[in-house]
């Protein structure tokens, strides 16, 4: 009981410091540098935006040395890894890691751990067991956790879309990080999760019209064909989505994954996920660099501030 009761003040304490809208920011594909995303986040930092999240793949910056060099640039954002890839690293690495950061950035740090795509797994020799796999991976982290137990204890979500790996969040970790999923999975994940863990989505903002987020949806599908990537795809389908929804690149389609629009409009949209069941709302601009990316968010920050559970 008093381990369950340490959890649950874990989450509400993260839940209040990450507060309703944070960012997720696709640095790594746009190659900054490092002195160029120090910048990025810091302007974000002075904006207002209380939580920043990137990602990593097999081959690109290696995402604990990011996530410490985020920090130590800024003074109260919290930074988490949306995601950790299984592939780059053994279980009891990722906890350490973890706790490291937790450590020396108390309260500032979330780790977001997944298992990646096939494509992924590939290049490390591997098979790809996604379920399995991320059951392991959870329960060595675990044990790691009980035999070196961090001096500064620091929340876990697990990268899951479909029901099996948001059981999987529910009962390995403190909570799940669905990516590229449209409106109507926050509620379908929040009531497999329950209440009681947290609930950390994604979401594409443009500002912009309907048109220019149907070119961009049209890009993110061509690229998880290219790549071979199809549970966003089943995910899609799981919550009415259909073949001609995704080939055709609906209006449906379009609304469900892109909040687009004026600022308000936006923030609107935004508020709307966190009614149905968010703790924090990560928005992914839509744009061709990191710098213009940073612009909307700056244009976006007034409105976004607005929001709140």
């Amino acid at each position: 009981m008093l381990a369950e009761r340490l959890a649950m003040n874990l989450i509400e304490e993260t839940r209040n410091r990450l507060g309703a809208v944070g960012v997720w920011l696709p640095v790594d594909m746009f190659a900054p540098t490092p002195d160029e995303e120090r910048q990025a986040i810091q302007r974000l930092e002075e904006l207002g935006y209380r939580t920043v999240w990137g990602g990593e793949g097999p081959g690109n910056r290696e995402l604990f040395a990011y996530s410490a060099i985020t920090l130590a640039a800024t003074e109260r954002v919290v930074v988490g890894t949306g995601i950790a890839n299984m592939w780059s690293r053994p279980a009891y690495t990722a906890q350490s890691g973890g706790r490291t950061l937790a450590q020396a950035f108390p309260g500032r740090f979330v780790l977001g751990v997944g298992i990646g795509h096939s494509h992924q797994a590939a290049k490390t020799g591997s098979d790809y067991r996604p379920l399995e796999q991320t059951r392991d991976y959870l329960a060595s982290m675990n044990a790691a956790e009980k035999e070196f137990p961090s001096p500064v204890p620091f929340p876990r979500v697990l990268a899951a879309v479909g029901p099996k790996m948001l059981e999987l969040a529910r009962e390995l970790a403190d909570g799940a990080h669905p990516f590229a999923q449209p409106f109507e999975h926050t509620p379908y994940s929040r009531e497999i999760l329950g209440e009681d863990k947290l609930l950390i989505p994604t979401h594409s903002v443009l500002l912009g019209d309907r048109e220019q987020a149907r070119a961009s949806v049209t890009r993110d599908i061509e690229m998880m064909k290219r790549y071979d990537v199809p549970h966003y795809f089943k995910g899609w389908k799981r919550l009415g989505y259909t073949d001609a929804d995704i080939d055709g690149v609906s209006d449906r389609l379009v609304d469900g994954l892109t909040a687009w629009g004026d600022e308000e409009r936006i923030a609107g949209r935004i508020k709307e996920l966190v009614d149905a069941g968010a703790d924090t709302v990560l928005v992914n601009p839509v744009g061709d660099d990191l710098p213009s990316i940073v612009d909307q968010l700056e244009r976006l920050a007034p409105a976004l501030a607005e929001v709140t559970r």
